[in-house]
């Protein structure tokens, strides 16, 4: 009797193995580029000041980096799901604020650094634009974003400059 608990014990043991193994559908090296970023951070502008806090984790089994993140005086909220897309072979954003806002980027990390453009858009200017917004992992932990306004390959503004520190 005790050959056939320790035989089950190994079947189960294996099935089990595999189907974590299987149902892992988003853990591949490509899936987990942008783990830097998790945490729980308080943001701070370029002068020092408060800018907000933001929280990310990850969601849907680990297929979604979520991002959620709120100003310093509360007014302004936001949600960010992060994803590898497959297909693509692409990390993808979409941003969606309290105010109707609507962001959609894609790229990759290259190096320390996720760097992710949106599709050209036309301002009032009459001209073309790209947003393009790169998360920066320094050696110390923290990360900087960095969200600049390209015409063409020329930066003509930043929208945001924050260094996300994480909370203990």
């Amino acid at each position: 009797m005790r050959k056939y608990l320790i035989v089950l014990i190994g079947i189960v043991g294996i099935y089990t193995a595999k189907g974590q193994a299987e149902s892992c559908a988003c853990c591949t090296v490509d899936h987990i580029a942008f783990d830097f970023w998790i945490g729980t951070w308080e943001v701070t502008n370029t002068d020092g000041s408060a800018a907000g806090t933001s929280r990310i984790e990850k969601v849907q089994n680990g297929c979604i980096l979520q991002e959620n993140w709120t100003s310093t005086d509360g007014k302004y909220t936001g949600t960010s799901n992060n994803f590898y897309n497959l297909t693509t072979h692409q990390w993808e954003q979409l941003w969606i604020d309290n105010n109707g806002v609507h962001i959609h980027l894609k790229g990759n990390r290259k190096d320390n650094q996720m760097i992710l453009l949106s599709d050209e858009f036309v301002q009032t200017d009459g001209k073309e634009y790209r947003n393009r917004i790169t998360w920066t992992l320094n050696e110390d932990g923290t990360v900087r974003q960095l969200w600049e306004v390209l015409q063409g390959e020329i930066v003509a503004s930043v929208s945001f400059d924050g260094l996300y520190v994480k909370l203990k």
